[in-house]
């Protein structure tokens, strides 16, 4: 046999001996005949894969078998983040317009139901509440005792008629309700008058069917007001026992004798606690008094003072709010 068919027979017992010891081709154990030297490199592999890959135009697979990404060097231009397998959405420029104008309704939004279920606030623009409160004073006012009408609304809307979620008022409660005359102007007064009762001012003292209220002085010196009358400041004890402060000019002025009003069904009678400076229901003249005002009417019941500036302060003079601020009202629970 000639030396040519030397290299093949090597080759075919290599090749046998391969087949008989397939564990150690597989593992690569000692003793067996694979010869590690033989099997390409890496480096000399990637070249073949990278030029393959190059000329078939395709994707590139990364190394961790992750979704291929485009060869850039081999896409078209006008083909490059093209994805035919996956449906992408059209992303836009936010549109900042839509978005605050939603911001700006739902913070409106927000504010409306707080303001028809919750509180409302409120600024005294007179005297006629003194001493329980002064002109300047800030107050909120509890909008779910005695329930809703249509003036819990803004602008009062004839949705409905009466109340819903009805709370009867109690004598004595500090008052925010619409003007019966106009069912727009927002009034606060006493409620003095339930319905059924018979109310009459006789000789400076007040009395409820019948029966005269207890008073007793408590100022202990004279005090007057910018009339140069004199001031009176009394603790009234209501039927039901409730005490409350009021303020008086004296015997002799407009309002200390009355005829008797009866407070029918569904009505109340309003009276500001500055007995002798305020315009109520003693009032006889539909024009210019409060009359009896209707349950319907009705808004809320004021609770607390938050706070408070004398008559000075303005809104647009910011140093005048701390020259006039009344830090002593601030958060004052109303009786």
């Amino acid at each position: 046999m000639s030396d040519e068919h030397k290299p093949h027979d090597s080759d075919s017992r290599d090749a046998a001996q391969d087949h008989e010891n397939p564990a150690a081709e597989a593992t690569g154990e000692p003793g067996s005949d694979v010869r590690v030297d033989e099997a390409p490199a890496p480096d000399e592999a990637a070249p073949e894969a990278s030029a393959a890959a190059d000329s078939s135009g395709s994707r590139v697979w990364s190394d961790s078998r992750e979704e291929p990404f485009e060869d850039v060097n081999a896409t078209p231009v006008y083909a490059r983040g093209k994805d035919t397998g996956k449906r992408k959405v059209k992303e836009g420029p936010t549109n900042e317009g839509l978005e605050i104008f939603k911001t700006i309704f739902f913070a409106l939004l927000i504010a409306l139901v707080l303001r028809v279920v919750l509180f409302q606030p409120f600024t005294i623009p007179s005297a006629s509440m003194e001493p329980a409160l002064y002109e300047g004073d800030y107050i909120v006012v509890s909008k779910w005792s005695y329930g809703y009408s249509k003036h819990s609304i803004p602008f009062s809307p004839p949705i409905f008629e009466g109340r819903i979620l009805a709370t009867e008022p109690e004598r004595g409660d500090i008052v925010v309700f619409k003007l019966p005359r106009d069912n727009q102007t927002d009034y606060i007064k006493r409620l003095m008058g339930l319905p059924g009762d018979r109310i009459q001012m006789i000789a400076n003292v007040l009395h409820i069917n019948g029966t005269p209220l207890q008073n007793v002085v408590v100022t202990g010196a004279d005090v007057t007001n910018m009339y140069g009358m004199p001031v009176v400041t009394m603790r009234e004890t209501l039927p039901e026992g409730r005490i409350i402060t009021i303020q008086d000019y004296g015997p002799g002025n407009d309002l200390d004798d009355t005829p008797m009003f009866e407070v029918p069904a569904g009505h109340y009678f309003m009276m500001g606690d500055n007995r002798d400076n305020s315009i109520d229901s003693r009032v006889i003249d539909p024009s210019l008094g409060v009359g009896l005002v209707p349950s319907e009417n009705l808004i809320g019941k004021a609770e607390i003072i938050l706070f408070s500036w004398t008559p000075g302060a303005s809104l647009w003079n910011p140093v005048s709010w701390f020259a006039n601020v009344r830090p002593s009202r601030f958060f004052n629970v109303l009786d």
